[in-house]
């Protein structure tokens, strides 16, 4: 009929509405969500088919129509079972819209698919994705199913329920010849345009009459000529449900174009069709009918988006609008205020709980433990501070309570028993029979609200959302671009047994309710599952047992593995539960068990706050997935008191001192130890330790703006100040000068005069040997001494036969213990990178030459079974296939480049020098790209699809690009994909293969510096935020902000987070997201009041979706209100950007209109013509069944 005249829009209706919203993780694992408070179902919308969703529900909650349906048996219809046989003839399309009923009366989800009924109809996804006309879905469906019933008792189904009659006279003037024609009908079409509304239109067609006169004369079969007469239609026969379907679009035939009739169209709630009919003589009841469900579309004659308004004749669903919600806790405040007494009296409630007990007495301990149950508070916390022990309290009202002899059972006296029933079945009201018992409707169903207007209750299902709302909310649809399309009416004196109401199981075929309880049984389980997994944190265990103290912090005995036990625990659950569960698997423990968070420091581990107070949750006190907890007596570790907290943090420091000799090299030859102190330790007490016979203490001052080789004196004012307070943390250097060594200081400004720069040591393990592996020496070396001289320093040192020399080379270990890549022997200490105290390897084999790589390689699958190999290939060799060629850049941000700009690299307190790599790319290569975000070619690199992220940093690592920086582990980089020029996409999980990640074959890979070790989780969101400048159209160098985003990931949760970021109140800022391609900012709309958690959540959508699309990488602007009032975000790089934009796209318009001027092909008439989809019928395939 109309085809797919009606193609979705999707700006109308939400994501979820659509099935198109953008999720911010997969949910493929995830059981579907439970009903609402609704407890109705909705249905999923495949992409186009809300028109269907709408026609289901309203038959749905048909109820002669879904009992009809249902009272077909598997010996009528077959079974889907047998679907796949040949010779078996299975009517697929009733057996799933009954299976579709059972699964939106019963199973416990939002929403229910329809994937198996289209597929019944023979629909591929082009079709689901394609929307029709419900109108055209009506008879086409109505027509399906009579085909399909064909042979069985509901044969007549459609006809019995939706079949009416028309007739249609002529009556002639002069002999009074009638002259009738009878028309079925299954449903009314009504016109909309110039008609006020449904009465009107029904008067037009069924009560007044057309005349023909004048020169349009009838011709009369009875009088055998022309003469006047009048013609007329009546309604001959009302079926029980009457269907209407509003002509809302016409056809202009001036501008040639279809349209949609918007103005207003009234119908009522209930219509006598009294007048309308032929046959007038019968009483009032059976010419009544109600309306139960309206079909709305919104939108336009091209596209909109269909839902539906249906009244709950069976009373399925909880109809409770917001409104009522609040009086009702308005009401239970009033009446909770007003019974403060009682309840906070012990007395009361404790004679309650016992009354209710069957048997006359009840342990003392149960009793408080039921108290716990029915309160949701213990008596230790509510009542203790007021009335003393329970135990006591009891005994102090012997004329309430008798003990047993032995005093440990309690009971009420019998008096106070009856006296107690008596008045609690004064006050207890009958509450209406559960008729319904689907296993998760017996616990989570809402007290239903009855009242004198039972079944009078409208809902609005829009796909898979549910809500309810009032009577008088249809009016709204009586016009406008939202408006009623189709109206479902019922006879009045349809009535629905009593046993129907509220039961969503009346009348459904025992095999759906077994399939339905299984289904709803495999739900509940896989949602306990999901439940566990989505609130479930790993904590580590370390007993106390297993450590020793020493050198100021904890160390374990065994390796760390052995010491630690791992615990996996619901984070909802409370600390008391925690200390539960670590009772039970340390079995062994004997005496107090004190918690403490630890945390591994490079000194060890270390001890902070102890966990307290057992009613709190673990989410609520902060423990964190992965925490590390100490388990102990809270007071000593093996005999050996144990400071905590974080004013006794040990701080390693490195100690450097002038050695009394120089080994051959230019320059200043250094010994280097590390000693631990507690971050608290007074510089006066580091001095008498680090030097008891006096001297000066240097610390490297380095900085942003300093030089590496700047070592700053500490003075003797300076010596009540504490490690922490001067700036001394972890891996910092300090320099030990005796007397004999202080010519090189100046005292006065407190800086090293004379100091060489260009100093360095490494270390040298021996690796061809196996009994002497563990042997390693120190070798002094200059930035210029080549590594061959190196290799035979550290052979003499080691005391190894010289001609191993031909036959070996020296290969940097990483730090976990890897041996990397071998230095080629004419390498200068500066060329191969090596770094002040870098471990290297004395290896079997040679290096490889200029010319030659050296590469890692398994054979195999499984890259954790399968054995690394190494092999030495020439630069020229081919790759094979398998290996991903990728160019790697060098990223980092303008604002990194402008604090680092001529900094050298500082390495341990020492300086090294380094001129800035300069990378011009060689051929065709990619070009140099300087944005406000520094990109730079490094280089390609060639890997296996099967590596793994962190395979990939470590190979980029090796860029001589990246080589100039200092990148401890890989762990310490970014990856991000290039897209148009920018990081696009953050490559997470540094175990995760190459090929998982999807990456294609024209990727290109920028890698990004950090300060520290990054592990991002799934549900964390990295932003690049920057605060604007008071009075200036510019901002602050960005900063990287991790906001996690599993709880939710909206407006208001973005603006407490950056709040919190810059220690500013969340109404004293304003934010927006920055869109470099357009030179735009998108403001995020600000929060002017505090709304409810629940309303939060309703009304605001997630900042993922459109129009913000947050994601990695995105540019946050922030305004401080409190210095700059102005709330306009762009700079002036945005308006020279919008104003190169500008000039291109006129450009580009001039050129299309040059192009046109020289086409004369096509006419001025085809070049306006709006392009449609062609239109495509709508059709259900059947099965022949006769």
């Amino acid at each position: 009929m109309f085809g797919d005249l009606f193609e979705e829009d999707f700006s109308f209706i939400s994501n979820n509405h659509c099935g198109k919203g953008k999720k911010s993780k997969p949910r493929d694992s995830e059981p579907p969500a439970p009903r609402d408070f609704t407890n109705l179902s909705g249905i999923k919308n495949q992409g186009g088919t809300c028109y269907l969703n709408s026609l289901l529900q309203t038959l749905l909650f048909t109820p002669e129509f879904r009992e009809a349906l249902f009272s077909l048996g598997p010996e009528e219809l077959g079974t889907l079972d047998d679907s796949s046989k040949p010779d078996a003839k299975v009517r697929i399309i009733p057996l799933q819209l009954q299976r579709l009923f059972a699964q939106l009366l019963l199973l416990d989800q939002q929403a229910a698919s329809t994937t198996d009924l289209t597929e019944s109809f023979g629909w591929n996804s082009n079709e689901e994705m394609r929307q029709h006309d419900v109108q055209e879905l009506n008879r086409i469906l109505f027509s399906a199913l009579e085909t399909s019933l064909v042979g069985t008792s509901g044969h007549d189904l459609i006809n019995r329920l939706y079949h009416g009659i028309v007739v249609n006279q002529i009556v002639c003037k002069e002999c009074k010849n009638i002259s009738e024609r009878q028309e079925d009908f299954l449903d009314l079409t009504v016109a909309v345009k110039g008609v006020a509304g449904l009465e009107e239109a029904l008067w037009n067609m069924y009560v007044e009459e057309e005349y023909f006169e004048n020169e349009n004369l009838y011709r009369c079969g009875a009088c055998d000529k022309l003469v006047e007469a009048s013609k007329s239609a009546k309604l001959r026969k009302l079926p029980p449900f009457l269907t209407i379907s509003l002509l809302r679009f016409n056809f202009d035939f001036e501008k040639c174009e279809r349209y949609k009739e918007t103005s207003c169209y009234t119908f009522p709630i209930q219509i006598n069709l009294r007048p309308f009919c032929e046959q007038t003589e019968m009483d009032d009841s059976e010419y009544m009918y109600e309306l139960f469900s309206v079909i709305i579309h919104k939108g336009g004659c091209y596209g909109g988006h269909y839902h539906v308004y249906i009244r709950d004749v069976d009373e399925l669903g909880n109809w409770q609008l917001q409104e009522e919600e609040d009086r009702l806790i308005e009401d239970k405040a009033l009446r909770d205020t007003e019974n403060a007494k009682e309840v906070e009296n012990p007395l009361a409630v404790l004679k309650g709980i016992l009354s209710e007990e069957e048997s006359k007495q009840i342990p003392v301990d149960q009793l408080g433990q039921k108290l716990l149950e029915k309160k949701g508070v213990s008596w230790n916390k509510k009542y203790r501070k007021q009335y003393g022990a329970l135990r006591k309290y009891l005994q102090n009202h012997p004329q309430t309570f008798q003990f047993s002899p032995d005093e440990n059972k309690v009971g009420l006296k019998e008096k106070h028993k009856l006296l107690f029933k008596s008045a609690s079945q004064e006050q207890d009201f009958q509450r209406p029979p559960q008729k319904n018992d689907v296993h998760w409707n017996s616990e989570k169903k809402p007290t239903r609200l009855r009242d004198s207007s039972a079944g009078c209750h409208w809902f609005d299902l829009n796909d898979s959302k549910v809500q309810p709302i009032k009577e008088k909310d249809i009016e709204k649809q009586f016009q406008g671009k939202e408006s009623a399309y189709m109206l479902f009416y019922r006879k009045s004196q349809l009535k629905r047994p009593p046993e129907a109401r509220g039961n969503p199981r009346y009348q459904i075929p025992e095999h759906l309710l077994n399939e339905m309880n299984a289904a709803n049984t495999e739900l509940q389980k896989k949602r306990a599952e999901c439940d566990s997994a989505n609130h479930g944190i790993d904590l580590r265990l370390h007993l106390s047992s297993c450590y020793k103290f020493h050198n100021g912090a904890l160390h374990p005995s065994l390796t760390w593995k052995e010491n630690v036990v791992d615990l996996t625990i619901d984070r909802r659950k409370t600390l008391g539960d925690l200390r539960q569960s670590v009772f039970q698997k340390l079995e062994s423990w004997e005496g107090d068990m004190i918690l403490s968070i630890a945390k591994p420091l490079p000194a060890g581990l270390h001890l902070y706050q102890i966990l307290d107070g057992d009613e709190l949750t673990l989410d609520g006190i902060g423990l964190a997935d992965g925490a590390d907890i100490f388990v102990w007596n809270g007071k000593e570790v093996g005999g050996t008191k144990v400071m905590t907290g974080p004013d006794h943090e040990p701080v390693v420091i490195n100690v450097l001192r002038l050695a009394e000799y120089n080994e051959g090299g230019k320059g200043q030859h250094f010994t280097e130890s590390q000693h631990v102190f507690s971050c608290s330790t007074k510089l006066s007490d580091l001095r008498r330790a680090l030097a008891p016979s006096g001297g000066i203490i240097l610390k490297n001052g380095s900085g942003p703006d300093k030089e590496a080789k700047n070592w700053e004196v500490f003075l003797e004012g300076d010596m009540k100040e504490t490690v922490k307070s001067v700036g001394l943390t972890d891996g910092c250097s300090v320099l030990i000068l005796d007397s004999h060594d202080q010519s090189f200081v100046n005292v006065s400004s407190g800086n090293l005069t004379a100091f060489t720069y260009d100093i360095s040591w490494l270390q040298v393990k021996n690796f061809c040997r196996t009994e002497d592996e563990e042997k390693h020496v120190k070798i002094t070396a200059t930035i210029e001494t080549v590594m061959s001289d190196i290799k035979m320093k550290a052979i003499r040192e080691l005391q190894l036969e010289e001609e191993l020399a031909n036959d070996s080379c020296l290969r940097p270990v990483s730090g976990n213990g890897k041996l990397l890549s071998p230095v080629p022997e004419d390498y200068t200490v500066k060329e191969a990178e090596l770094k002040m105290g870098s471990l290297l390897g004395l290896c079997h084999g040679k290096a490889p030459t200029s010319t030659q790589l050296f590469l890692y390689f398994i054979v195999g699958s499984d890259q954790n079974t399968s054995p690394e190999m190494e092999i030495v290939v020439e630069e020229t060799a081919s790759v094979k296939e398998g290996f991903l060629k990728i160019p790697i850049w060098w990223f980092k941000s303008s604002s990194h480049m402008k604090r680092g700009e001529n900094t050298p690299d500082q390495v341990n307190g020492m300086t090294c020098k380094m001129d800035a790599l300069q990378v011009s790319p060689a051929g065709d290569s990619p070009e140099y790209i300087h944005t406000d975000m520094d990109l730079c070619y490094a280089g390609s690199i060639e890997i296996a699809g099967e590596a793994s992220l962190e395979d990939l940093k470590m190979q980029a690592m090796t860029l001589p690009c990246c080589q100039e920086q200092i990148v401890p582990l890989p762990s310490f980089l970014r990856a991000w994909t290039v897209d148009s020029k920018r990081p696009g996409k953050l490559l997470r999980n540094n175990k995760q293969q190459l090929n998982d990640y999807k990456l294609g074959a024209r990727v290109e890979i920028c890698i990004e510096p950090l300060q520290k070790e990054e592990r991002l989780g799934p549900d964390e969101l990295l932003l690049r935020v920057q605060m604007g400048i008071p009075g200036e159209r510019d901002y602050y160098d960005s900063t990287d902000l991790v906001w996690d985003i599993s709880k939710e990931c909206t407006t208001w949760a973005l603006r407490q987070r950056v709040a919190s970021h810059y220690c500013l109140p969340v109404d004293k800022i304003e934010i927006a997201k920055y869109f470099p391609e357009k030179f735009e900012w998108l403001p995020i709309s600000s929060w002017t009041q505090q709304i409810s958690k629940r309303k939060r959540k309703k009304k605001q959508e997630s900042l993922q979706s459109a129009p913000y699309h947050l994601k990695d990488g995105d540019i946050i602007g922030v305004k401080n209100l409190l210095l700059d009032d102005t709330k306009d975000f762009s700079t002036v790089r945005d308006d020279v950007g919008k104003e190169k934009q500008r000039q291109l796209a006129l450009e580009k318009k001039k050129s299309r209109q040059a192009e046109r001027l020289q086409d004369h092909v096509f006419s001025e008439e085809k070049l306006n013509i709006k392009h449609r989809k062609p239109e495509v019928a709508l059709s259900i395939n059947v099965g022949v069944f006769r």
